[in-house]
């Protein structure tokens, strides 16, 4: 009995992928990958610790901004890992160590950058990406669009493959209490070759 049919594992509960390539998800022509942040708002600085308020590396105006490390930019943080996270690879806090001084304030869209690097080196490429974040302010409906472009832009894909959709925790928890954003995301991945 080959260990793709074995008793653990019968041959009825394996996709016709699976039965093809033997059984290795390194051969997966479609993978998904989800990837989730969250950081903590505070004023910006110099009044307080907050940087300046990032989304998809589109600038907002805003009195409050994230808590991080590097930019903050929760929402390229969690394509970074849904990116990451589809081709099996660390995650982005193993890459870009918060302890490293190196990635003090850094651009989170240097970050992207290497997962979309090693998502190409593992010969894959994106189908699409839907994200959700999550926040009470500042509200999102008028930067939606032009984070959209940004990040097709950043991903190197058209942006009818990219989608943002803006929620509120209707004042619930840090996130409703406008002390927090979070950011989820999942991207589908197919192989290029």
């Amino acid at each position: 009995m080959s260990a793709a049919s074995s008793p653990h594992n019968p041959p009825y509960l394996l996709s016709p992928l699976e039965n093809a390539d033997g059984g290795g998800a390194d051969g997966a022509p479609l993978r998904i990958g989800h990837g989730y942040d969250l950081h903590r708002l505070e004023t910006v600085a110099p009044q307080g610790d907050g940087r300046p308020f990032v989304l998809g590396g589109v600038r907002i105006e805003h009195d409050r901004g994230p808590v991080g490390h590097s930019d903050g930019d929760a929402l390229l943080h969690a394509i970074t890992d849904a990116l990451l996270g589809a081709i099996g690879q660390p995650d982005i806090g193993q890459l870009f160590p918060d302890t490293d001084p190196a990635h003090a304030g850094q651009d989170s869209r240097v970050f992207l950058a290497e997962a979309c690097r090693r998502l190409a080196a593992a010969g894959y490429a994106i189908g699409n990406l839907d994200a959700t974040v999550i926040c009470e302010k500042p509200r999102l409906s008028t930067h939606k669009e032009t984070i959209r472009a940004s990040i097709a832009g950043l991903l190197g894909v058209g942006q009818s493959r990219v989608n943002v959709k803006a929620k509120t925790h209707e004042g619930v928890d840090a996130v409703g209490e406008q002390r927090a954003i979070e950011v989820h995301c999942v991207v589908i991945i197919h192989k290029t070759a």
